[in-house]
């Protein structure tokens, strides 16, 4: 294809190999928000919602707005609809969930801290303030899922700034149960865990106790060390735990008081980590 030396820049040179590679990518103008693709579109004349998860009413190219513009179509990218959008852009974008892949955007050292204690090691991309932690498969995105952690994938773009270092794992359950919210706590849920589950035999798929023992010392680590929000923390701790482990009969009565010890060390009450607990049973349909 002919490249028209009008429109090339750095950024549309960035946009067109991470298109052939099969990344759909899209122009940020200053204040990394994206662009209307057209005159009809300019500032937002045409009451599209750029900053918001859904694209405006308009279909110029095939949509022009938000993580929705994302596309790998060299024609598009290089068409005169998004011409004046290359010769401004400040950065190029790209739609995680459209790539396959799941952004973990750390906003500050603290978060950093968090997500190293925290989640598997996987490709790490560094940020003006913090880092992208980027995983293999997607889920919806989330904003503000603990402070200075956000969470970029399905309906939702984020700034491409490089390859990153190290291999990309697989998306966690640690990383789905940050998005989940914790259902409203049941009035006639009991004092008292008298089952860890409800069904849930047969041989443990794990095959070796090393992977659970591991699983809920991790568990236990990020209950105790939450330093906000303990009550979500406990919940979606929970949650993970049962996702990896509450369908093959191998989490014991043992291995549930510790999680409870935990959290009621974190100031829970006992009447709150049965809430919770069986919360994440009921959401997991154990």
């Amino acid at each position: 294809m002919t490249q028209p030396t009008d429109i090339r820049g750095e950024q549309l040179r960035t946009a067109l190999s991470l298109a052939a590679s099969g990344v759909p990518v899209l122009p940020l103008r200053a204040g990394k928000v994206p662009f209307g693709n057209c005159r009809a579109c300019a500032k937002n004349a045409c009451g599209g919602r750029p900053n918001m998860k859904t694209p405006g009413p308009c279909t110029c190219p095939q949509p022009c707005h938000g993580w929705a513009a994302a596309t790998i179509d060299p024609h598009v990218l290089t068409s005169r609809a998004w011409a004046t959008a290359w010769r401004h852009a400040a950065a190029v974008a790209y739609h995680p969930g459209g790539a396959g892949v799941t952004v973990v955007d750390l906003d500050d050292s603290a978060a950093v801290q968090w997500a190293r204690t925290t989640l598997p090691a996987t490709r790490i991309v560094p940020t003006t303030r913090g880092e992208h932690w980027i995983y293999r498969g997607t889920m919806p995105s989330s904003n503000a899922v603990r402070p200075g952690v956000d969470i970029k994938s399905t309906m939702a773009y984020a700034r491409w700034l490089g390859p990153g270092i190290g291999a990309t794992a697989a998306l966690p359950d640690a990383v789905r149960a940050l998005a989940v919210k914790e259902p409203s706590l049941s009035r006639s849920a009991p004092q008292t865990l008298t089952a860890p589950l409800r069904g849930g035999q047969g041989e443990c798929r794990h095959r070796t106790p090393t992977y659970l023992d591991r699983g809920i010392a991790m568990a236990e680590k990020r209950i105790t060390e939450a330093r906000s929000a303990v009550h979500a923390t406990v919940y979606r701790t929970f949650l993970a735990v049962l996702s990896a482990h509450g369908r093959c009969g191998c989490l014991t009565d043992a291995h549930v008081a510790r999680l409870f010890t935990a959290a009621q060390t974190k100031g829970e009450s006992p009447r709150h980590c049965t809430d919770a607990w069986t919360n994440a049973l009921t959401r997991l349909g154990l």
